[in-house]
């Protein structure tokens, strides 16, 4: 029985051409790939026409279930000796449960290579002008989840503390907790003037921006129904390039 491998591969922010060089060339050969739900469909026009295409996309309240749906799928197509491809958005490691696959991959000894991807929290935000740094107002970054896993015992993201910690601050996955995390970073001492962004659907071609500040986001957000996916963007980058 030939060797199976699995390749963990990011497929960057949603723009089907920033996949890197290297995750096209192993997606070109794939016989089975398993893709996440942020991965724009676009990108799979690149595998083979042989290839086995599965959507193993996590709905909300299903993460679990879903996961170990994705395990039982790798052990089946590596015992059959097949080169599988496990895409995931943006970079697999940021909030991408990559490290969780990887240690699944190392306890029942199977064969794995790990291709990064462009990170949506870094990439997003430079579709609008938005520097996560700058010269006149940030010299520091913070990128946290919104959304912790809910089997947690201890939170580990204090928005309290991080509100003065960092000078730029990006959430992935936090639309449904924003008004916590406002009252939060109000709570720790941001004031309510701070510049806020959040671009919904970054990279693909829905993609739109809100900004306001942190008293006024909540009633527009309401307002104009933005939906997840999106990023949040908070700092005075935000007022740096784009108009309030």
């Amino acid at each position: 029985m030939p060797k199976g491998k699995v390749f963990l591969v990011g497929a960057g922010p949603g723009d089907p051409e920033l996949i890197t060089i290297k995750g096209l060339k192993v997606l070109e050969k794939a016989d089975v790939i398993l893709y996440d739900r942020l991965v724009n469909k676009e990108i799979l026009k690149f595998a083979p026409d042989t290839a086995k295409i599965i959507s193993v996309g996590k709905d909300y309240g299903k993460q679990r279930e879903i996961q170990n749906k994705i395990y039982d799928l790798i052990i089946e197509y590596y015992n059959k000796g097949m080169e599988i491809i496990r895409l995931k958005g943006g970079d697999p490691f940021i909030f991408g449960r990559g490290a969780e696959e990887i240690e699944f991959l190392i306890k029942n000894k199977i064969d794995y290579e790990i291709i990064p991807g462009i990170s949506s929290a870094l990439s997003i935000p430079i579709q609008f002008n938005i520097p996560l740094t700058h010269r006149k107002y940030a010299s520091s970054i913070g990128i946290v989840t919104g959304h912790e896993d809910s089997t947690k015992k201890k939170k580990r993201v204090n928005f309290e503390l991080l509100a003065k910690a960092v000078d730029t601050l990006v959430i992935l996955m936090g639309l449904r907790n924003l008004s916590n995390i406002v009252k939060s970073l109000l709570m720790g001492g941001l004031p309510e003037k701070t510049p806020i962004a959040i671009i919904e659907q970054g990279f693909f071609p829905k993609q739109k921006i809100l900004t306001a500040t942190l008293e006024t986001i909540l009633s527009k957000v309401k307002k104009q129904g933005i939906n997840p996916p999106a990023l949040i963007i908070i700092g005075n980058v935000v007022k740096s390039v784009v108009s309030l």
